[in-house]
């Protein structure tokens, strides 16, 4: 069996990475929304840093605070998932991989941990998960 590398996590213990692409980024997922909450609930937030709600009580006032954790924490994967593939397209120079734009246009269209999988699919395929 394959061993994977081990990382920290946020609160500073090692755990070895699961080997399921889904539990991978289900992984990511609690880690953005962990850190997301952290600096939330900071007693001191940063002062320069400006504060732009995912969402507003005007556009739907049906969400939970956690159903807006979940979906800007599923956001923040993304977002870095979109670095990686960008930083590794201009240093290779490799041209788009074939239905990862469909596969953004879905996670976009519907953000969910099964898109954002969807997405992470093709990132896993060159390598840029680990």
């Amino acid at each position: 069996m394959k061993e994977r590398p081990v990382r920290g996590s946020a609160n500073g213990s090692s755990k070895e990475l699961p080997d399921n692409l889904f539990d991978r980024m289900q992984a990511r997922v609690a880690e953005a929304a962990f850190a997301l909450d952290r600096r939330a609930n900071a007693t001191r937030p940063k002062s320069h840093r400006r504060r732009v709600p995912l969402a507003t009580a005007s556009e739907d006032g049906s969400r939970s605070p956690e159903e807006l954790l979940a979906e800007q924490s599923l956001r923040r994967v993304f977002r870095d998932l979109g670095i990686s593939y960008r930083r590794f397209r201009k240093q290779t120079g490799t041209p788009l991989t074939p239905g990862l734009r469909d596969a953004a246009y879905n996670f976009r269209a519907e953000p969910s941990l099964t898109t954002l999988v969807a997405v992470a699919a093709f990132l896993d395929e060159l390598d840029l998960l680990s």
